[in-house]
């Protein structure tokens, strides 16, 4: 299906068309995708005293408590988890015992990963020597990186702040736990955020003995911390706006500066051309995304690649106005049912909130 559009009416609104997303084929070397593991644009700005905690939900306020906490405890010099390993030729000092990390469980929209923002933010270390980014930009660092060249980078880390830590492949959890502990021996801070306490990752999903062992292994390197509240993006908030027509959405788009604009059935099958490690640059310089001919996603691969975009397209505050579909319609019964569903929500949720944004790009 073609991505091209023609405007209604006799004449273009805007001198230049859109851009198409569906036209873009970006390629990201190695070294980018390491000096991009910072806090997304969206969180440049948060700290924890721009965090506003929920009255009805102490954890909330705790969570803010423990995790400045943990930020000023990571203010030494950085040292080696067995106490074996030597810097500048002397013996560096021993890890504080217990975890070396702290996780963050909550439901969608509780504000975990501002506060895990704000704990990049507030750690007394260079950026250089933080880093910052979701579970999928973690395994896809070690793809382009290897294993031992992603351990040397991320070895003389500070802390190490991972978003959205999902396990739905034994080979990722084999891969990550495998490099936490590394990094852990190394003297690297460790936090995290999801929507499952540690021990309960990938419950319902894969039985088998190797991968329940690595899920333990994983979780005593964090202490939990439970935030409890509701889905902020909808407190107090005014319902998404209703899908508008394609002929309103290809209006809106050669009228906004920046804005692209793609038929959706064609977008997903683009995403299936392009790496999910790419998908950032995919949208680079996006002012606005405007979709076409929105419908239900056709199978389950497709829809983990619309959940990667969507992750993208928040983190970078882009708004995305659509045609055809509701977004809460986007997934069967049988997927939001599955073992996806917190990931399949999350983008429900978030795709929501960037339907909000958009509203305004509608002459009305």
């Amino acid at each position: 299906m073609s991505s091209s559009h023609a405007v209604p009416g006799s004449s273009p609104i805007a001198e230049t068309a859109p851009l198409s997303l569906c036209a873009r084929e970006p390629h990201v070397p190695a070294d980018r995708l390491v000096a991009e593991m910072v806090p997304p644009p969206r969180f440049d700005s948060v700290r924890f005293d721009t965090y506003v905690p929920d009255p009805a939900q102490p954890s909330q306020t705790e969570a803010v408590r423990v995790l400045s906490d943990f930020a000023a405890g990571l203010g030494g010099a950085h040292a080696s988890g067995s106490g074996k390993r030597k810097w500048f030729g002397r013996k560096a000092a021993a890890a504080p015992s217990g975890p070396r990390g702290v996780y963050l469980d909550g439901g969608y929209g509780v504000g975990k990963t501002h506060l895990l923002a704000s704990l990049w933010h507030a750690t007394p270390a260079a950026p250089s020597l933080k880093a910052f980014g979701t579970f999928v930009e973690l395994t896809n660092l070690v793809g382009a990186l290897g294993f031992q060249q992603t351990v040397r980078t991320l070895s003389g880390h500070r802390l190490l702040c991972i978003d959205e830590f999902e396990l739905d492949d034994p080979g990722d959890t084999v891969l990550v736990s495998s490099l936490l502990s590394r990094l852990v021996e190394e003297g690297v801070a460790l936090a995290a955020t999801s929507n499952t306490l540690p021990g309960k990752l990938g419950e319902g999903r894969f039985a088998a003995a190797d991968f329940l062992r690595e899920i333990q292994g994983l979780s005593a390197h964090f202490r939990p911390l439970r935030i409890d509240g509701e889905d902020y993006r909808h407190r107090g908030l005014p319902e998404a706006p209703p899908p508008f027509s394609d002929e309103q959405v290809t209006k809106a788009a050669y009228a906004t500066p920046g804005a692209s604009l793609d038929d959706f059935p064609a977008l997903l099958d683009h995403l299936a051309r392009v790496h999910p490690s790419r998908y950032g640059a995919l949208t680079d310089g996006v002012k606005a995304v405007c979709l076409t001919e929105v419908r239900a996603v056709p199978d389950q691969s497709t829809a983990l690649r619309l959940v990667v975009l969507a992750d993208r397209l928040y983190d970078r505050e882009v708004p995305v106005l659509a045609a055809g579909l509701p977004f809460d319609q986007l997934f069967s019964d049988e997927m939001l049912n599955g073992g996806y569903r917190k990931k399949y929500f999350r983008a429900i949720s978030r795709l929501t909130a960037l339907a909000r944004d958009a509203k305004g790009l509608v002459a009305q």
